[in-house]
């Protein structure tokens, strides 16, 4: 696929991107090249490959949740910068 300077043009539009005139040609030819390298993917034959979401077939390492002690409100809040009335002061966000 021939990518025209119009589609860089509008692209960097897009993205909010400012191309000065000597980036804009190879920022073209960067694009054509991706996307023949895209097109060429269309050539091979896929119909003997299963789908999958991944590409690894890696089961992940699992353990048994356990119960175990963890800090008390005091300690939780012991190195906090700011707090009231048991809780965190966070900024207001909203």
């Amino acid at each position: 696929m021939e990518v025209t300077r119009e589609d860089v043009l509008r692209c960097a539009k897009l993205t909010s991107l400012r191309l000065s005139e000597a980036e804009i040609e190879p920022m073209r030819l960067a694009m054509t090249q991706m996307l023949s390298h895209a097109e060429s993917l269309d050539a091979l034959s896929l119909d003997a490959v299963a789908p999958t979401t991944h590409g690894l077939n890696l089961l992940l390492p699992r353990r048994e949740d356990e119960v175990v002690d963890c800090f008390t409100q005091a300690q939780a809040l012991a190195n906090a910068p700011e707090q009231d009335q048991g809780y965190f002061v966070v900024p207001k966000v909203l």
